[in-house]
Parts: structure tokens; C-alpha cells; sequence
């Protein structure tokens, strides 16, 4: 199968998401369209698509065009069926395109945060893959309001943390995809972002923290992402 990655900049990359795909025998491509480059192929030609986060957010629309141009890309995914996994800012592109509202969060969360399934998860066969209760690496200022017929999978006391639309697309607010490499760039530039500023992020202590944290949460990462592989792998089987 073949999976396109969508990154952006100040989002990292795939990280265990590469790793498992390359554990499994999948292509996953990646493109930056804030480059200008094109696709290394047609978006509609892969099994599967992943947007990741980035260092802007959906009212930057005006500055930074390709991120409507994604939205366009995300809406013809939701039209023809293919796999969805939006995270972060993928997560908010997704909403968007079904209709939702995206908007500030009534507070960031920097850090690690607790999460909870709810109980629509536990049919659901990628987010399902979670623990019903967890601590999950998040990087944002801004939310998205769950759109219209989309279910709502997992919140915490700030704001919906995963959402499934229709059976094929997924957007998680929290960031399953990092690794050791990722965060040590976030962290050592945590200052480009004014409210990680702003709430006395400490660069120390949350390095410290990851010996603590990040391992188990590569490995429920990983869980993830393989459960969006097998219903990637489950539609191209049907469309076969």
C-alpha cells in the first residue's frame, strides 16, 4: 500500500508513523506543499493519506494558501472513501473540510496531557486501539468543534481530542506520531511560539520528562497507526 504524508513546517515528520510503516512492508511518501513542490504522485492515486501538524494554524489561511489547497484534498478524501488520518492540524484541516469550526482553544496544551475515550471508541477500529485512558504528548492553541455527523471519540476538560468521519477518516488532536528526534527540535525551539512562552514553558524539564513519558507512548503510537494501516488495507482489499 502506499500512504501519503503531508507535513508542514514546524511539524516534524512521521516519526513512528515511518516505522511502522516501514515495519510492514508500506510506502509512505512524503510531501511539504508549503514548498511549492508537487506531490511525488497524484493524492488521489494513494490508499491512504496523513496531514500532519505544523507551526501555523487555519486562520493564517490568507499567508499560507496550500493550507485551503489541503482542505480541497482532505474534501475529495471524504468524497471517494479513502483513509484519513489528520493530527493536530490535520486534525483541524479534516474538520474543516466536513464543515466544522476551527478556533482557539479556551487554553493551550503544552506537554503531556490526560486524555479519555469515549464510549463510541470502543467499536471503533483505529482509535479503539487506545487504552480508554491515557497521557498523550499535545502541541496546540487552537481546537476544532466536532463537525456535523462526525462521531466523537476521545476529550479531555479542554477540548474533543479524536473524531471519526464517517467510517474512513480520523483526526486526533494529540500527536501519536512523535518520537525522541521530534520533540528535542520542538523543545529546543519552544520559544518561536508565543504561548508556550507565555506559560513559563521550562525546555529542562520537559526533556526530563520524556525518559518518563515517551516510551510507552511510541508504543501506543504505534498501536494507532497500525490499526489506520489495516483499515487502509481493508478498503483497498474492497476496491480491489
Amino acid at each position: 500500500m502506499r500512504v501519503l504524508c503531508i507535513r508542514h513546517p514546524g511539524g516534524g515528520h512521521a516519526g513512528v508513523f515511518g516505522e511502522c510503516a516501514e515495519a510492514t512492508g508500506h510506502r509512505l511518501d512524503h510531501w511539504t506543499p508549503a514548498t511549492g513542490e508537487p506531490a511525488p504522485a497524484p493524492p488521489e492515486s494513494y490508499d491512504g493519506l496523513v496531514v500532519l501538524g505544523g507551526g501555523m494554524n487555519l486562520d493564517e489561511a490568507g499567508r499560507h494558501p496550500y493550507l485551503r489547497r489541503e482542505i480541497g484534498l482532505l474534501d475529495d478524501a471524504l468524497g471517494d472513501g479513502r483513509p484519513v488520518l489528520g493530527v493536530c492540524l490535520g486534525a483541524q484541516l479534516l474538520a474543516a473540510a466536513a464543515g466544522g469550526q476551527v478556533h482557539r482553544a479556551r487554553t493551550p496544551e503544552i506537554g503531556w496531557r490526560e486524555v479519555e475515550l469515549c464510549s463510541a471508541a470502543s467499536a471503533d477500529r483505529v482509535v479503539g486501539a487506545l487504552p480508554r485512558r491515557f497521557t498523550a504528548f499535545q502541541w496546540h492553541s487552537y481546537m476544532c468543534e466536532i463537525p456535523f455527523g462526525a462521531v466523537e471519540l476521545a476529550r479531555n476538560e479542554v477540548c474533543p481530542q479524536a473524531f471519526r468521519l464517517g467510517d474512513a477518516a480520523w483526526g486526533v488532536q494529540f500527536h501519536p506520531e512523535v518520537t525522541e528526534e521530534i520533540l528535542a527540535e520542538w523543545i529546543d525551539t519552544y520559544d518561536v511560539d508565543p504561548d508556550a512562552v507565555a506559560m513559563g514553558f521550562d525546555p529542562e524539564a520537559a526533556t526530563a520528562e520524556l525518559t518518563v513519558r515517551l516510551p510507552h507512548w511510541m508504543l501506543l503510537g504505534g498501536m494507532l497507526f497500525d490499526a489506520f494501516l489495516a483499515a487502509v488495507a481493508a478498503r483497498a482489499a474492497r476496491a480491489a
